[in-house]
């Protein structure tokens, strides 16, 4: 499978969730996860969210970039890494505002607390066993089983991506 159609193979996989995983670093180094509604999802697989400037959030993406997502839906799940950062471009807020968005800004749009992060995409994996490619992976799991071996996977089931 080419590198092109990998990386529409994951924007595909993912495009529609609308719920992701957020992994960043706390300030003793460990890593802290949150669920975070997706604003907004790239072709190239950056992605934005809504958060409060004052968010813990804020100050990990400052002390260290790196960053993750992850999507799971039903047999299909991805991870995203890169580097995160906060974003106060009001035009971009303006664009992606959701009316769901103020129970945390009750000022709507113009909340002053109101920020995005944006994830730059540097590499992904995903591992997708939905539909035709999961009776291929069960069809191939059976059979490792009989032979003693681990079961094949193609790139259409799972595949690392550099964006």
């Amino acid at each position: 499978m080419a590198e092109t159609d990998k990386h529409e193979h994951l924007y595909d996989l993912v495009k529609d969730i609308k719920t992701a995983m957020l992994v960043t670093r706390g300030q003793n180094g460990s890593l802290h996860a949150r669920p975070m509604s997706v604003a907004d999802l790239k072709r190239d697989a950056d992605a934005y969210f809504a958060t409060s400037l004052d968010s813990p959030k804020i100050a990990e993406i400052e002390a260290d970039p790196r960053a993750m997502i992850t999507f799971q839906d039903g047999s299909q799940f991805a991870v995203i890494t890169g580097k995160a950062h906060m974003v106060r471009d009001r035009a971009m807020i303006d664009k992606l505002w959701s009316e769901a968005w103020r129970v945390w800004f009750p000022e709507g749009k113009n909340d002053p607390s109101l920020c995005l992060i944006k994830l730059e995409a540097e590499e992904a994996e995903y591992w997708d066993t939905a539909g035709t490619r999961g009776l291929k992976y069960l069809f191939e799991g059976v059979k490792a089983v009989l032979q003693g071996t681990t079961p094949n996977t193609d790139e259409d089931q799972h595949a690392k991506v550099r964006l």
